[in-house]
């Protein structure tokens, strides 16, 4: 491991010379291509995770189901996603994370070019489950990566950069699928975004620095399991995995329904339109990659009471009969979402100080855990309550934010800690 940069000089004793730390950091060498390399790696992974999602309406047409059975197109990616992320890591650490995430990638990508071909919704869940196992690869590996080859102070920057991929290739894939659609039908669309990831796929192989610092670990059940132990034992990293996963049971089931609203009147929007309203990822990359100023100002603490702040106040906005107010209610609800997956996610990098790929695993696993429930739950919601009840799933994640930062809080004071969550 590379030495600390810092060095100190005892009364009466010869200077200590200090070494360089060749870990990257913003400005230096390789940092640029290293960056611009896993911005690539989110887009693409957002991109193929949710391919179907603003796709529902058309897809419940197609195959003459209800949005509860068409939303499992989502919920099956983002399931299988989290049931593989954790043996994925496990395989990051013995092989490593680059050879992972290609891997990942690769996989990911051939079966984004058969997706269009499904015949029927079972069998495209089956393989929008496959593509959600394959895609396990990359966010676990990705942040491990990050806290390995980039200086601690530049970390929260740079896993802000890779959220951000995941914003924009969220927003694109779907903007991208709802005019495509428009055309020419969901099938149509879906290949034009698998043909996106495999050119995103290309570049980031070549554009990632090849690491220096990772050390290869042991594929040993028994060590991976007593990894595991140890990191759910720990109470702030629980504290992170419940937050990152009732995040993102919010933002799940809001994007999962939103396309079925506005659909409906009184707004009676058209699929390529309804696409264009994911612009409004935008806000999800601007707030992800300034979250680190924002923890700089707030505390991790004070951020996540931000986020959590702004996600309900989008929340509560969007329930107007105004076509605006639901913009802006998104437009809350995705900053408020991204603000709070960059801190919790960056906080899990930084309190691991061994085996991050599985503490990181273990974290992608909670937040797409969420991913599925709000998909699922938001659908059955919406179809129970309308739109009202969408939100009200979205208040009482919420709320559930909220109240484990409280906790965290009080368990810090009670320790005389700082409260980081």
């Amino acid at each position: 491991m590379p030495a600390s940069t810092e060095a100190s000089t005892a009364v009466g004793a010869d200077p200590v010379v200090p070494v360089s730390d060749s870990r990257l950091t913003p400005g230096g060498p390789g940092y640029r291509r290293m960056s611009f390399a896993l911005f690539l790696a989110g887009v693409a992974t957002f991109a193929l995770l949710y391919s179907t999602q603003a796709l529902l309406p058309l897809i419940s047409g197609g195959f003459g189901v209800a949005a509860s059975d068409a939303s499992w197109t989502v919920a099956a990616a983002t399931g299988g996603l989290a049931l593989f992320v954790l043996p994925m890591s496990a395989l990051s650490e013995r092989f490593g994370r680059r050879t992972v995430m290609t891997a990942s990638l690769a996989v990911a990508v051939t079966v984004g070019l058969l997706v269009p071909f499904a015949p029927s919704l079972p069998a495209l869940v089956a393989l929008r489950a496959v593509q959600g196992a394959a895609l396990a690869g990359l966010p676990a590996s990705a942040t491990a990566y990050l806290a390995e080859e980039v200086r601690p102070k530049a970390l929260v920057t740079a896993i802000g950069l890779f959220v951000a991929g995941n914003s924009v290739g969220g927003m694109s894939g779907r903007i991208v699928t709802g005019w495509v659609a428009q055309e020419w039908g969901w099938r149509v669309a879906l290949g034009v975004i698998g043909v996106l990831a495999v050119a995103c796929a290309v570049a980031f192989r070549l554009l990632l620095p090849a690491p220096k610092h990772f050390v290869a670990g042991s594929l040993r059940p028994g060590i991976l399991l007593g990894t595991v132990r140890g990191h759910l034992a720990n109470p702030l990293l629980r504290r992170l995995y419940a937050i990152g996963a009732l995040f993102m049971t919010v933002f799940g089931g809001v994007y999962t329904v939103i396309g079925y609203r506005l659909t409906e009147a009184p707004f009676s929007l058209g699929q390529g339109i309804i696409g264009s309203v994911f612009l409004v990822y935008l806000v999800g990359t601007v707030s992800a990659s300034t979250a680190g100023r924002l923890v700089g100002r707030l505390g991790r603490r004070g951020a996540l009471y931000a986020a959590g702040a702004t996600t309900a106040t989008g929340l509560l906005v969007s329930l107007a009969d105004s076509l605006p107010l639901v913009l802006l209610g998104l437009v809350l609800i995705t900053g408020g979402f991204f603000a709070g997956h960059a801190v919790a996610s960056s906080a899990v990098g930084k309190t691991a100080t061994e085996g991050r790929a599985q503490a990181a695993a273990l974290y992608q696993s909670s937040y797409y855990i969420g991913s599925s429930a709000g998909s699922t739950v938001g659908a059955v919601a919406f179809h129970a309550g309308g739109w009202g009840g969408t939100v009200g799933v979205g208040l009482l994640a919420v709320l559930g934010v909220v109240t484990i930062t409280l906790l965290g809080t009080r368990a810090a004071r009670v320790q005389h800690l700082p409260a980081t969550a």
